[in-house]
């Protein structure tokens, strides 16, 4: 039951903005990347809001394009003493990804309200919701859609509240901290775990759980990839490679297995992290693999502690655009001339949110033992940014 003050707080909050889909309408820019853009081609697939602010902070986030139709949703939901951000990178189509961005966040905030606070049990039983949520809609759509039971998607969620960092993840988009170590220099620390058959330890977990199959993994043209398709241990959706009611036929040869499963291949069991953010902890960086693919986490980092905080993400996205052109030998002005659908053979769809967390906040000062659980779901509010 709210108490008089949260209903007062509700009631009071100001008209918010969701957006579905940012264009170039929303980019907000700072002088010198003006100035920049001014002498050079801009990027028409490249969206950002450069800087907002959060309870505890400010915020950057930008996206990227690279696919005929963006897999990549993103939403960035801010409160009075809470913030939420949710990264959701889908292959074989859009559905699973934007399923995830209009039911997780709202699935949690339902468990939150009904257990009094936020825990690794609530986000775990978050993701398991919103995970069955899509299952049921591949079921009531299979007969006329049956692709949609091979879309899938990563999906990255962090929260903090008051004081504390909860981070769960399934596949392999990364969240990162920054924080001032010895000699106050800036060091990046992983704080999730990735989920794709290209490490070793992945393939060992997936050939321990399927003893009886010499074909769990298997290396295709120079990549490892489960049952021979994808390449992420853990998602939302991927329905066919979790039950069998799902298979699908000879006629979709890309996804069809030659013998039905036994048990689930993939599953949605997320791995967690919880921290007690400290007054070194300066920043975190949620991104989509595709950031990842040009940028070690100490780079990012460092770019981060190095530049100014408006248009961060974007900063960030242009840095590994930069490093995809490169390595095809060809400068960032050329990349920008190439079409989505064509781009994704120089890269793929990147989403960036970097999250600042100012420690003279009142609510990360605050001793969290003394703060009451009882308000997560009141604190955080409505929804307030929607990327894509």
């Amino acid at each position: 039951m709210f108490s008089w003050l949260a209903r007062i707080a509700l009631a009071c909050w100001r008209p918010v903005s969701r957006y579905a889909r940012m264009n170039k309408d929303y980019n907000n820019s700072n002088s010198d990347e003006l100035e920049e853009d001014s002498f050079s081609l801009r990027d028409s697939l490249l969206w950002c809001r450069d800087l907002e602010k959060h309870s505890c902070g400010d915020f950057s986030f930008a996206v990227v394009q690279a696919n005929e139709i963006i897999e990549d949703h993103s939403q960035v939901e801010t409160g009075k003493d809470a913030i939420f951000v949710g990264v959701y990178d889908g292959h074989g189509g859009p559905d699973a990804s934007r399923f995830i961005s209009d039911h997780l966040f709202q699935n949690l905030i339902r468990l939150a309200r009904a257990n009094g606070t936020i825990s690794e049990d609530i986000l775990r039983n978050a993701f398991s919701a919103t995970e069955d949520g899509f299952l049921a809609l591949v079921r009531r759509s299979c007969g006329i859609k049956p692709l949609i039971a091979a879309i899938g998607s990563c999906c990255l969620v962090g929260v903090i509240w008051r004081g504390m960092l909860y981070v769960a993840n399934l596949g392999d988009s990364r969240a990162v901290i920054g924080y001032l170590g010895r000699s106050n220099k800036i060091v990046a620390e992983q704080l999730t775990r990735d989920h794709n058959a290209s490490i070793e330890e992945v393939r060992q977990e997936l050939r321990s759980l399927h003893p009886d199959d010499s074909h769990i993994v298997v290396m295709k043209h120079g990549v490892w990839r489960i049952k021979g398709i994808i390449q992420v241990s853990r998602s939302i959706g991927d329905a066919y490679l979790k039950k069998p009611e799902f298979s699908l036929d000879p006629s979709f040869p890309r996804f069809h297995l030659s013998e039905p499963i036994r048990r689930p291949v993939l599953t949605a069991e997320p791995s967690l992290c919880t921290r007690v953010l400290q007054p070194s902890d300066k920043f975190l960086i949620f991104a989509s693999d595709g950031l990842w693919e040009h940028l070690t986490n100490q780079q990012a980092v460092e770019i981060v502690s190095n530049s100014p905080r408006a248009g961060i993400a974007r900063r960030l996205i242009k840095t590994a655009l930069n490093e995809a052109a490169r390595k095809r030998e060809m400068r960032y002005d050329d990349l920008k001339k190439v079409d989505k659908g064509i781009r994704r053979f120089f890269h793929d769809d990147i989403t960036v949110v970097v999250i600042f967390i100012d420690q003279e906040s009142p609510s990360t000062k605050m001793p969290v033992l003394e703060q009451s659980v009882k308000g997560f779901a009141d604190s955080i509010g409505p929804s307030n940014f929607n990327i894509l």
